[in-house]
């Protein structure tokens, strides 16, 4: 029977069970959790969490399939309060008549609001739907406690190359299901390419399998895709590298923070982006670098980079890398302190060599009498001129230290006097 190819090869390929079901052998490998559910037939409400094509909605698919139960799926973006009641209405009717469980499943459901996951709460209480969700956000922060309370979690990580490879073969091969009928040969080497520019998203993976396969068919007598057809078929530019590069090109990238030269971090930036490194990835680094290297000399550059990520998860690629190329120049001029670390690594330093260091007796809570406590008064710095008063806050041990000793840069050279003052004698 040759394949419908007017249905995506990743969706004619898509497992039909678990055999055929790669990576993810943490859930359902021998004995895991989720293979012994869905070898049972024993329903549970659960969120799936993980990257594009890492086989979320084909687990839940299977796992419906295997309880017998009906399968109904929703995208969280495109249905709300309306949709819900009415998958809930049909599932307590099928289930009073036919004794038949519904499973629904909800794509994205990081985009329902806080009112439409609230109305799960009695559906999945009282065992109207079992509801299976995935998300590619952590549903630790996107979902709320209540719901979050009724779910299990499951981690979906990231598809090994080798795991790719082996899923794109089969779909080159598969007469029934995939490319088969095209007798077509792509070298390793290729397959490789391609697992690279996918970025570990198999669905992506098997859509530029589809495109390059198809593309060379058009070709009289030629049946070898070569890296350059992938390129003619996909029309993208293909920066493959492997893991190791990447951590290199990350190291390049907050160096040329750190050296305030914004056309190397944002080159470095964009070669990432172009070879389909996820763009979280780097701006994370940016919200670190910002603190890390600018620091209080100019707060505002922690400020550019937090809302970099803000206009990434709210607005997407590509227009996202407007605001975070905006977010990287201004770090990257800002001018440079590292006083926070400097200050973190002398705390972590003093904490070490005084581990029991006591709490001055004044700064004691004073609520209830514990022993040690003497006379001697906490002076209330919003009593004095200025709103400070000279007063010991550290422990005995310790009262002389200056871990934060500010530098001239920027903001931080406007740091109060007597911080300087103690600062210089310091030094």
């Amino acid at each position: 029977m040759e394949p419908d190819f007017q249905v995506p090869l990743a969706e004619r390929m898509r497992p039909r069970q678990l055999s055929e079901f790669v990576g993810q052998q943490q859930l359902v490998g021998s004995g895991k959790v989720l293979r012994r559910a869905v070898d049972a037939g024993r329903l549970m409400s659960a969120v799936l969490w993980g990257p594009p094509g890492t086989g979320k909605t084909t687990l839940a698919k299977m796992y419906a399939l295997a309880a017998d139960a009906r399968f109904i799926e929703l995208s969280a973006v495109s249905s709300g309060a309306k949709e819900l009641r009415e998958v809930f209405a049909a599932a307590e009717q099928e289930k009073r008549m036919y004794s038949m469980q519904t499973v629904l499943f909800i794509d994205e459901i990081h985009r329902y609001s806080k009112a439409q996951q609230d109305l799960l709460l009695p559906a999945v209480e009282r065992g109207v739907v079992f509801v299976l969700a995935s998300t590619t956000e952590n549903p630790r922060i996107c979902l709320t406690r209540a719901l979050l309370s009724r779910l299990q979690v499951f981690e979906l990580k990231s598809l090994q190359e080798v795991d790719m490879v082996s899923a794109m073969e089969r779909a080159l091969h598969d007469s029934e299901r995939g490319l088969g009928a095209f007798s077509m040969q792509v070298a390793p080497d290729v397959i490789q390419v391609m697992v690279q520019m996918s970025g570990g998203d198999l669905r992506k993976a098997l859509q530029i399998l589809e495109a390059s396969v198809q593309y060379v068919s058009a070709k009289p007598d030629v049946h070898i895709v070569t890296i350059g057809d992938v390129r003619e078929a996909t029309q993208e530019t293909m920066a493959s590298f492997d893991e190791s590069i990447l951590y290199d090109m990350l190291s390049a990238f907050g160096k040329s923070i750190r050296g305030s030269d914004s056309d190397a971090a944002l080159y470095w930036f964009m070669r990432m982006v172009e070879a389909g490194v996820d763009p979280r990835i780097p701006v994370r680094r940016l919200i670190v670098h910002a603190s890390e290297d600018v620091g209080l000399a100019s707060p505002h550059a922690l400020l550019q980079a937090v809302a970099a990520v803000d206009a990434l998860m709210q607005v997407g690629m590509p227009e996202a890398r407007i605001v975070i190329a905006q977010a990287i120049i201004f770090v990257c001029e800002a001018p440079k302190s590292n006083s926070v670390v400097t200050a973190l690594a002398r705390v972590e330093e003093a904490i070490k060599t005084y581990p029991h260091a006591k709490v001055p007796s004044w700064l004691r809570d004073r609520h209830f009498y514990r022993e040690g406590n003497d006379d001697r008064a906490y002076l209330y710095p919003h009593d004095y001129p200025q709103h400070y008063v000279e007063q010991v806050y550290l422990p005995h041990e310790l009262q002389d230290e200056i871990f934060y000793v500010p530098t001239q840069e920027g903001t931080e050279a406007k740091i109060r006097p007597r911080k300087w003052k103690r600062s210089t004698e310091r030094s």
